[in-house]
């Protein structure tokens, strides 16, 4: 076997949110000193939206018209391989810290099965370490009452405000404290999982929820961001003048045209410019506080000399809107919801590009499989969607590189209908 293997990512990242390159008010210092010590992809993109499809085309190498899991809750087929699978031939035993949001394949299992309610289930072939995602917190609430927390019912509520009863939303901190956050739990049982390992390779999956909604942070991270300074969206003046854009982009703001996707009080289509930047500086806090888990992961690889043999990919599973377009969320067409980071630090000291940030070459999520494939020196299968990035990250500037990226949504709803009846499509 080769070296160890960290992949993270980082829920609904946006593209431009690092402070190195030069953003008004993000504060991700740890990301940016992992950048300078590695190399920075300025045009990489996610190949699908949502979060299932995202993390299927990212964890598997393959373009969602090839894997089929074109929904949150649409199966992914056992039969298709992962970089989990892959790695387990090789010797390895992959472990997950957060989620993969996959739906299993119900052929696979009986018809009671629990699996088949939740598209939050666990990738095939990566062993638990820690498991946590928005639909159901897992150990992270128990960990909290050993603390001392007094946990609320429904454990959900974790994410509502210290002011418990405030009305819509609101900067007021989260319940717990950043120490005991959802993110230094993650952090905190894959420090220790390192540890046990005693030198033995490894290979991890660090998947954080935040900065996804709901958008509550604890102190200071609630209220670090001024509301003053975030950007001005990119977006038409009116909703209306942007929603005669397209037809799709009509029907999409018309959906989003409801409560629950900021705070359950919320509406998005209804709040001021002042919440939309309330918000925003939330989102950036934590974005703030999961650098800072971040930066105390890197800290212990390289107080333990881990770092010396880790592969490190840092990137996201899609963007967020974040008002742009008059839109929140991921989907549809537009570069905020696809045009997501990419950091890769390569240990070895012929990586020639340390500190590079790549302007030029289009990168895509379905590179993450053979880069770390080509880093552990098994052969990629021929039918991967995606490159290596080893060769560019040492330096070598390819003949070939693709010249576009491709993306994917698929915005039907065989339930409800909604967008068919409005475009007036048919349901295949």
């Amino acid at each position: 076997m080769s070296g160890n293997v960290l992949l993270i990512v980082i829920d609904q990242w946006r593209a431009e949110a690092l402070s190195c390159l030069g953003h008004a008010v993000a504060q991700t210092p740890n990301l940016d000193a992992l950048a300078a010590d590695g190399w920075l992809a300025r045009q990489h993109f996610t190949v699908t939206a949502p979060c299932g499809p995202a993390r299927a085309s990212l964890l598997t190498g393959l373009y969602a018209q090839n894997h089929r899991s074109i929904r949150n809750g649409t199966p992914l087929a056992a039969d298709i391989d992962n970089i989990a699978r892959m790695a387990r031939a090789a010797g390895y035993d992959p472990r997950l810290f957060g989620y993969t949001d996959t739906s299993a394949d119900p052929r696979e299992l009986s018809p009671d099965d629990p699996l088949l309610r939740t598209f939050e289930g666990v990738l095939p072939g990566f062993a638990i370490g820690a498991e946590l995602n928005e639909d159901n917190l897992q150990g992270w609430p128990e960990s909290l009452r050993r603390k001392g927390y007094r946990v609320p019912e429904p454990e959900s509520d974790l994410y509502r405000a210290s002011d418990y009863f405030a009305d819509g939303f609101t900067r007021e901190a989260a319940l717990y404290r950043a120490e005991d956050s959802d993110s230094a739990y993650l952090v905190d049982a894959l420090i220790e999982y390192i540890q046990e390992q005693s030198g033995q390779p490894w290979f991890a999956h660090l998947a954080l929820l935040r900065p996804h909604p709901p958008w509550i942070a604890p102190e200071p991270f609630n209220r670090l961001i001024d509301s003053e300074a975030i950007p001005a969206p990119v977006r038409h003046a009116s909703r209306a003048a942007e929603a005669a854009g397209h037809p799709f982009v009509k029907t999409w703001l018309e959906e989003q045209d409801r409560t629950g996707y900021c705070t359950p009080d919320v509406n998005v289509q209804q709040i001021s410019e002042q919440q939309r930047r309330e918000i925003a500086a939330v989102y950036y806090g934590l974005l703030a506080e999961v650098d800072q888990q971040i930066g105390r992961l890197l800290e212990f690889l390289r107080a333990s000399g881990d770092d010396r043999d880790t592969l490190i990919i840092v990137t996201a599973d899609h963007g967020e809107q974040l008002g742009d377009h008059w839109l929140w969320n991921k989907g549809g067409y537009f570069d905020a919801s696809y045009h997501i980071p990419l950091i890769v630090r390569d240990p070895r000291s012929d990586a020639e590009t340390r500190g590079r940030i790549e302007q030029e070459l289009f990168t895509e999520s379905v590179d993450i499989v053979p880069t770390i494939l080509d880093w552990l020196g098994i052969p990629a299968a021929p039918q991967l969607s995606g490159l290596s990035l080893l060769p560019l990250i040492h330096g070598q500037r390819p003949s070939a590189w693709r010249r576009q990226v491709v993306w994917e949504f698929d915005f039907r709803n065989v339930q409800t209908g909604f967008y068919e009846s409005r475009l007036g499509l048919t349901p295949d």
